[in-house]
C-alpha cells in the first residue's frame, strides 16, 4: 500500500520543515513546493490527499489556492493553511480562496494530527 501524498508550501523554515517532518512521521509522503505557481500543475499530476500551505500577508498564496479550487481536477483537495497573522481580512481572504481550515503558526506542529483529521472530514 502506498503512502498518501501531502504537498506542502512554506517560506519560513520553522515551522515549515517541522510540519513536513511531522507529516512524514504520520505516514505521509511529502513533496515540498518551492513556488506556489506550480501548485495546480503539481496537484493535477501528483494527486495529493491534502495540501498544507503557509499563508503569508500578501495575496499570492490565496490566489494560488483559489486557482487550485477553481480547477475541476483539483477542487476536491482539502487545504490546511497556517499563518502568523490572523487578522479578520486575512482570515476572510484565506477562506474565500478555498482554504479548508486556517490554523495558527504556533499550533500547526503540535496539533497537526487533529487538524488533518478535521480538514479531511470537512471535504
Amino acid at each position: 500500500m502506498s503512502q498518501p501524498l501531502a504537498l506542502i508550501y512554506y517560506v519560513n523554515l520553522l515551522p515549515g520543515s517541522q510540519v513536513a517532518n511531522r507529516l512524514q512521521d504520520l505516514g505521509y509522503r511529502v513533496q515540498v513546493l518551492t513556488a506556489l505557481d506550480a501548485l495546480v500543475e503539481t496537484s493535477e499530476r501528483e494527486k495529493p490527499l491534502v495540501v498544507v500551505a503557509e499563508i503569508l500577508p500578501d495575496a499570492a498564496g490565496c490566489a494560488a489556492i483559489a486557482q487550485l479550487k477553481k480547477n475541476p481536477a483539483t477542487t476536491h483537495i482539502p487545504v490546511l493553511g497556517y499563518s502568523d497573522s490572523h487578522t479578520p481580512a486575512q482570515q476572510t481572504r484565506a477562506i474565500e480562496s478555498g482554504v479548508s481550515l486556517l490554523a495558527g503558526r504556533a499550533a500547526i506542529s503540535e496539533q497537526l494530527p487533529q487538524l488533518l483529521d478535521q480538514v479531511l472530514q470537512v471535504e
